[in-house]
């Protein structure tokens, strides 16, 4: 994941480097249709030039952003699997699991409801 190399090395936490990594490499081996990217200096994932997932880094957890209809799909999911959620980002806490179902049923979701986008992000 040579394209997140840099992000990823900026991350102070080893653990929370390592958890970051796997996520992302996860990510890209089961999605590799996607194309990883570097935009507004986090790690997103997009298909035929639209948005599908981004990924950012804080303090006490991983976010991850499916865009507002990823969040309201399956809003009663991240709350089952324990995460707290806002408008547009699921925030997982580094001391907790990453429900990698979960996550793939976002991004399947996310690029079938865009197959037909033209826009980076939902209009």
């Amino acid at each position: 994941m040579e394209v997140f190399a840099e992000f990823v090395g900026r991350i102070d936490n080893p653990q929370h480097r390592e958890r970051t990594e796997e996520v992302l490499t996860w990510v890209a081996q089961k999605f590799p249709h996607l194309e990883p990217k570097i935009a507004w200096n986090q790690p997103m994932f997009t298909d035929h030039g639209t948005f599908i997932i981004g990924f950012s880094v804080a303090k006490p957890h991983l976010a991850i952003a499916p865009e507002k209809a990823g969040i309201l799909q399956f809003a009663d999911d991240i709350v089952q699997a324990g995460y707290d959620h806002t408008k547009e980002l699921v925030r997982i806490k580094w001391s907790s699991p990453v429900d990698y179902s979960l996550l793939e049923r976002m991004i399947a979701f996310n690029v079938a409801e865009k197959a037909d986008c033209s826009t980076f992000w939902r209009k």
